[in-house]
């Protein structure tokens, strides 16, 4: 917690430097690059964008947002200065600085936790006791193992009773053609689209069953880029706040917004999607949309330590 009062200070301070090194009117081109295909949980991103509010006194940032490719490693590409921000889990935080990656974190477009684990037959499995002795699909990552971990454990239940097959990112397509039992995914992507295909699933939801509210996703650039670019992060802090208050409080507006900017999206996905996310409370949950509270950050913290997943 200490080095996150520490992030968070360095932070603050760098937003009252943008009054002097820029010229009225200047702008920056910077990159972002998301952590999963363009959907509702990004609306806030989008909604900045196409509104304008990237922007602070005198500085403007002109943000190319791209979609992750298939061998996307956030952490790397920050530090390639092949972009200068991205939107990561927050268990990939401290991952990355196991891996010697420092990264800053800027801002939270969830505060709840998104990771779940869904049972295919919500008959069979009705509690995460249930998935003793079951087939679970993961996606490699460390922390989808930590999940299902801390759910099970919470209801008592056996981890390692559990067999896991790595599915990578194909949880929709494995649960709904019956290979699996379960699958860790997130309940407003992976979640939604199996309830529009009629599939009677359970879901087990990190947030509900094993942890405090978190921020899941984040944010983040590099210290490196922070410190040239002082205007640009305060530049992007301001646009994530107005733009995750707008999802907050006229969710169709933002999602208009998305659905306006990203070509190909279906609007009755993205609008379950939005739906299910402002049921949750999922952009603000009692804090500043858009921001990133140390509360909430503690609350990831202590789940981070119980579940062997790395921080910073």
């Amino acid at each position: 917690m200490k080095r996150m009062v520490a992030l968070l200070a360095a932070v603050l301070a760098l937003t009252g430097c943008g009054e002097d090194g820029a010229e009225p009117g200047a702008s920056g081109e910077a990159t972002l690059v998301l952590d999963f295909t363009p959907n509702a949980v990004h609306s806030g991103i989008y909604a900045a964008q196409e509104q304008g509010w990237f922007s602070v006194e005198g500085v403007e940032l002109d943000l190319e947002i791209r979609p992750p490719g298939d061998s996307t490693d956030a952490p790397k590409l920050l530090a390639a200065g092949r972009t200068d921000f991205a939107v990561i889990d927050i268990n990939d935080l401290g991952t990355a600085s196991d891996r010697g990656f420092g990264l800053e974190p800027l801002g939270a477009i969830v505060q709840v936790p998104l990771a779940s684990v869904i049972a295919a037959d919500g008959d069979v499995v009705r509690r995460p006791s249930d998935l003793e002795g079951t087939e679970v699909g993961v996606t490699g990552l460390p922390s989808d193992d930590a999940v299902l971990d801390a759910v099970v454990e919470a209801d008592g239940g056996d981890p390692a009773s559990i067999k896991r097959t790595v599915i990578g990112f194909d949880a929709v397509a494995a649960l709904s053609a019956g290979r699996l039992d379960a699958a860790t995914a997130f309940w407003n992507a992976e979640g939604v689209a199996l309830q529009e295909l009629g599939i009677e699933t359970r879901e087990f939801r990190v947030g509900d069953v094993a942890a405090e509210p978190f921020p899941e996703l984040l944010v983040v650039t590099t210290p490196e880029f922070a410190d040239a670019e002082p205007e640009l992060v305060e530049a992007m802090q301001a646009g994530l706040e107005r733009g995750y208050e707008l999802a907050a409080s006229e969710p169709d507006a933002a999602l208009e917004d998305l659905l306006d900017a990203v070509d190909g999206l279906d609007r009755g996905s993205q609008e379950a999607q939005m739906e299910a996310l402002v049921e949750a409370e999922a952009f603000s949950a009692g804090v500043k949309p858009g921001s990133l509270d140390p509360a909430r950050y503690e609350n990831w913290e202590r789940f981070a330590r119980a579940s062997g997943i790395p921080t910073p």
